[in-house]
């Protein structure tokens, strides 16, 4: 770091012989001016690298993998860790010069916004403190998870039936599951040469320790050892209490399957999750209305050469539609107004492995058919590669979700929180139509059904809307304009 630069400020001397009605003021004589106190700069010898938070709904992150390993030399701006947020995976970079001297929370494991995750040492000789500090907070946190014992006591008189519930889940770890390994077990394993695949974890959740490490190469085990099982029978003592406490205080319970798994939320879907729960404080109504689709499927096929796809095709249409009827396109989030969007953002719904995401075509009424196109493409990538920034996904205005490919002809989507409306897409299929002199003939259409929000979009509203959307679908000379 730059050393602190010093100023010294010059001697000033001035005097002055203004007289004012025949009266002369007193000469200042010379006098040095004090220099300025300087302000002290304190040097962090040991700074802490905190989980960051990567959009405005995160509460916790989980470390997905540590791009770099203990020991290592980081440079300002480097990318040092990857954290899965609730919608998407995100480097995150250190702000400061150093070395990684500790890893706090390691690979698989899961903090809150706030905490400490690893430790950088700006010196090799401050390594050693900062090891120091990391396994003092190590053991200060094994400490208060074994603090609540007690509680076990005053548990209800059948403990035994809770213990060996509490203890039923742990078998089936069998199947295919992913390796996570402590930091110090990883550099064990290295200077052994063991292979991590083939070792058992011991620790929570299966998490391979130094313990199982030294286990498969033959070593005698560490004096920690003893410790790790005592913390982990400590550990399992509030699981008892917690399990037993749902049950004292009255909650629906729901009998246990023989066999059963249970698999804990990712980030993803526990954002997921939140959200529908959240919506159901919304008094919200749904509209259905057929489309034919005759004129649609004809241009799809002249245009998806040029790699236009058919959601970028609804997307166009929907917001089309959207800026001649502002009030679908606004929002309701204090229950008291309503906001008008000034800009009309469609959200696509997208299933990706391990949950939910809905990419955003930002001013899709102002971008041309083939430009939609494209951005949507660039945007299905980054979603299934978990890259997507939050202003990607969580800056929507109206959400367009279709499950049409999939051969479903009808189906009720779930508005999100924030948004006044969402449209759900069924298959366009063959369908008999009688024409007003009773000639009957067939034509393609499609059922879409919208979920609206009743506190600012009335019946009327959406289908005024629904009727301006199936005459762009089936007149869509303009989509391509």
């Amino acid at each position: 770091m730059a050393p602190l630069l010093q100023s010294r400020a010059p001697a000033m001397s001035f005097s002055s012989s203004v007289t004012s009605s025949g009266l002369q003021s007193r000469p200042f004589t010379a006098f040095p001016i004090r220099p300025r106190r300087r302000i002290l700069t304190v040097r962090a010898k040991i700074r802490e690298i905190f989980m960051p938070a990567l959009s405005s709904t995160m509460t916790e992150g989980k470390i997905v993998s540590w791009i770099k390993s203990e020991g290592d030399v980081l440079s300002k701006g480097e990318s040092v860790v990857v954290v899965e947020s609730d919608k998407a995976d995100m480097d995150v970079e250190t702000f400061y010069d150093g070395i990684l001297a500790a890893i706090v929370v390691a690979e698989g494991e899961v903090a809150p916004v706030g905490a400490p995750i690893g430790l950088l040492a700006e010196t090799e000789a401050d390594v050693p403190e900062a090891k120091a500090k990391a396994a003092a907070a190590a053991s200060s946190s094994s400490s208060n998870l074994s603090a609540p014992p007690p509680a076990v006591a005053s548990a209800p008189s059948p403990p035994p039936v809770a213990v060996a519930a509490a203890a039923a889940p742990a078998p089936p770890a069998t199947g295919p599951r992913r390796i996570v390994v402590t930091p110090y077990a990883k550099k064990l394993a290295k200077q052994h040469k063991v292979d991590v695949n083939s070792v058992v974890g011991t620790g929570p959740f299966g998490r391979i320790t130094a313990a199982d490490v030294e286990a498969a190469a033959g070593i005698a085990p560490s004096k920690s050892a003893p410790a790790a099982v005592a913390a982990a029978a400590a550990t399992a003592a509030p699981v008892v209490a917690a399990a037993a406490a749902p049950k004292a205080a009255g909650a629906t319970t729901y009998p246990e399957i023989p066999g059963s798994t249970v698999v804990a939320f990712t980030g993803m879907q526990a954002a997921v999750s939140k959200n529908m729960v959240e919506s159901l404080s919304v008094p919200t109504f749904r509209v259905g209305y057929p489309v034919t689709t005759d004129a649609l499927d004809a241009l799809y096929e002249k245009v998806k050469a040029k790699g236009v796809t058919m959601t970028a095709l609804l997307a166009k249409a929907a917001a089309m539609a959207l800026a001649q009827h502002p009030v679908v396109n606004s929002t309701c989030k204090d229950g008291k107004s309503f906001t008008y969007n000034s800009s009309i953002n469609i959200a696509v719904a997208v299933a990706i492995n391990g949950g939910l995401i809905t990419p955003v075509l930002q001013d899709a009424d102002k971008l041309d058919l083939y430009l939609l196109s494209q951005k949507w493409k660039e945007l299905v990538e980054k979603a299934r590669a978990k890259q997507l920034q939050p202003h990607e996904y969580n800056s929507g205005t109206f959400t367009l979700s279709n499950l049409g490919m999939f051969g479903v002809d009808r189906f009720d989507a779930i508005l999100p929180p924030g948004q006044g409306a969402i449209m759900a897409v069924g298959a366009s299929k063959p369908t008999v139509v009688a024409d007003a002199d009773g000639f009957f003939s067939v034509k393609s259409k499609m059922l879409v059904n919208v979920t609206a929000d009743h506190r600012v979009i009335y019946g009327a509203d959406l289908a005024a809307f629904l009727k301006t959307f199936s005459k762009i679908v089936e007149n869509p000379e303009s989509l391509t304009m």
